[in-house]
């Protein structure tokens, strides 16, 4: 059978070389006649939206063919369609505001959310337990709304399911500030007041007894509105673009709007560190330094520009026509690749009024259920999402206790290696299926590919750095191992000081060691180093041993690692990110044909 060659016309499509179907036509057609040979004064055979042609000969299966007639195809809202927003009525337009709407998704729930958790449960005395259930929440809210948006949008109007979603995630993200403006001012305790030996250890009532913890219900809120409004993003706003522009160009429209998804955190990370070095409660003054660790930092001021800025850019995507003026063609062109079922099930779908009840939804479950590539394409990307999701959550933690950094640098540190790993990773992928113009089976290859690296390199986490010295946590006072792995911050040179493991403020002792607060590390008296602005503790009993006693200093925040293995870590990481990242794309691109 020969392959149809497209000529455009300005009144539909015709095919230059007949198809010859050796059978009667079911509609009243010449018997024999080649498929769409067109009649004597016909003049060209126009595709319809139901498969045949206009000349009542069924067309090729395995070809759409979709009538724009009737389609207000013009960019505006309702009646107002003036000239000049038709200039941002192309492809490239959708993309640059997609683009933006996942770029401040990104820097939201996976940028400023991961960076500000601990100051969330520090300003609202959370346990760790109740700031995950805020994590969750979003994840929670997409799996609810999941199948109804992706279903129900995918057979209506595109575009203003993906401009309310963003104008829901706009209204998360103010909801998710709004605590800051409705509680009483930060007040914290001071190490210089109560956290040296013989100071006040007693509690301030304020700080005994607080009911804040209540708000986790506002951010959980917040993160479920994040989740609701995300959802179609992801769904409707990647086939909206898959159905816009060549087959060709799909992969390298999606690699770029998913490289704006993954820039966004990076972005997250790197503002929400800035944002930490800002105190609170701005315009007030504090004798706190960011290193202290009852300090809180502006962790609110990001919500609110992206949540604006989310406001902002639903307007001009609620404008968009449900198809781009002249995509019609590129769905004319585009052939399917999918699995086909032996019980030529899969048929059905291919009705123009299949999909459009709900009752038809457990069918389309049906039919997934029976494709075997779309389903390991599935597990494969939930396992990858398992990954980034730990990596994205934990990565900040685990490189601020491996190397002992702040929150503030750890993130920044983890924005750093995302940038050009996770946003480089994503395009090229992209750009390698469209350069080496890979079918089905060769996207997936090249998926395996990248994951078989990345699972080489994911090893590196085996050898990682131990853990700084700490009395009482990790060793006895006099450097002996702890009976049992308990926890004893009680020694005899503190034992006269009534610490309290409340105050958590560490400090690093001239001897190398880190104790949990001045007071359990014996210190008597304060003074600031003028050089860097960190407070020195003088008259530490607990420190050096080997010296006279009383003799002992130390230096607020965590001793400073000295790990020799840090840079093959970070350039192991950097390959884990790199890989997982590039074969995301090309595994898109293959579950969409």
């Amino acid at each position: 059978m020969a392959m149809p060659q497209n000529s455009t016309r300005e009144n539909g499509f015709c095919f230059a070389q007949p198809l010859d179907f050796s059978r009667p036509s079911p509609h009243g057609g010449e018997a024999g006649r080649p498929l769409g040979a067109a009649r004597e004064g016909d003049g060209c055979s126009t595709p319809l939206s139901n498969g045949i042609s206009s000349s009542g000969t069924p067309l090729e299966e395995g070809i759409k063919y979709v009538s724009a007639e009737g389609e207000e195809l013009a960019c505006g809202w309702g009646g107002f369609t003036p000239g000049c927003l038709q200039l941002c009525n192309t492809s490239k337009g959708v993309l640059f505001f997609l683009c933006v709407a996942s770029f401040l998704q990104g820097m939201t729930v996976n940028g400023f959310i991961n960076t500000v958790i601990t100051s969330i449960e520090r300003r609202f005395d959370l346990r760790s337990y109740q700031s995950g259930l805020i994590a969750s929440s979003y994840d929670i809210a997409a799996c609810v709304c999941l199948t109804f948006v992706s279903y129900f949008g995918g057979n209506g109007h595109k575009p203003r399911w993906l401009g309310w979603g963003v104008l829901l995630m706009g209204l998360g993200s103010l909801l998710f500030a709004l605590p800051h403006f409705t509680t009483g001012p930060y007040e914290a305790r001071s190490a210089a007041q109560v956290g040296v030996c013989g100071g006040n250890q007693s509690l301030p009532c304020s700080q005994a007894a607080s009911s804040l913890s209540g708000y986790r219900f506002v951010f959980m809120l917040g993160q479920f509105l994040h989740g609701m409004g995300a959802t179609p993003l992801y769904t409707l706003g990647v086939t909206y673009l898959d159905e816009n522009v060549k087959t060709n160009y799909s992969p390298v429209y999606i690699a770029v709007f998913y490289t704006a998804a993954i820039l966004g955190p990076a972005a997250g990370y790197l503002v929400g560190g800035m944002f930490l070095n800002i105190y609170t409660e701005i315009g007030r003054e504090t004798d706190m330094a960011p290193e202290n660790t009852l300090w809180v930092g502006a962790w609110w001021i990001g919500f609110l520009g992206a949540g604006a800025a989310s406001l902002l850019i639903s307007i001009p995507i609620l404008g968009y026509p449900q198809r781009l003026p002249g995509s019609q063609r590129y769905i004319v062109m585009r052939v399917s690749e999918a699995h086909q079922l032996k019980d030529g099930s899969h048929k059905k779908a291919s009705d123009p009024d299949f999909g459009k009840t709900v009752k038809d939804l457990p069918r389309s479950v049906l039919l997934l259920l029976k494709n075997p590539t779309f389903i390991f394409l599935c597990l494969a990307g939930a396992t990858e999402a398992t990954l980034i999701a730990g990596m994205s959550t934990f990565g900040p933690k685990f490189l601020e206790s491996q190397f002992s950094l702040s929150a503030s640098e750890a993130a920044t540190f983890f924005g750093y290696l995302v940038v050009p790993a996770g946003g480089g990773g994503t395009f090229l992928g992209g750009f390698l299926v469209n350069k080496f113009k890979l079918r089905c089976s060769g996207i997936i290859k090249l998926c395996l590919l990248c994951t078989v690296s990345s699972l080489l390199a994911i090893f590196i986490f085996f050898i990682h750095c131990p853990n700084m010295p700490m009395a009482g946590v990790t060793q006895m006072y006099d450097g002996s191992a702890l009976p049992g792995g308990h926890l004893n911050l009680t020694a005899a040179c503190n034992a006269q000081c009534g610490c309290l493991q409340d105050t958590y403020s560490p400090v690093c002792g001239t001897d190398g060691i880190m104790y949990y607060s001045p007071c359990h590390a014996g210190c008597k008296s304060v003074s600031v180093n003028l050089r860097n602005g960190k407070k020195v503790y003088q008259e530490c009993s607990c420190v050096d041993k080997a010296l006279l006693p009383g003799s002992g200093k130390a230096e607020a925040g965590k001793c400073t690692s000295s790990c020799a293995k840090k840079p093959l870590l970070l350039c192991f990481i950097f390959v884990v990110i790199l890989f997982t990242f590039l074969s995301s794309i090309p595994a898109l691109t293959a579950t969409l044909r």
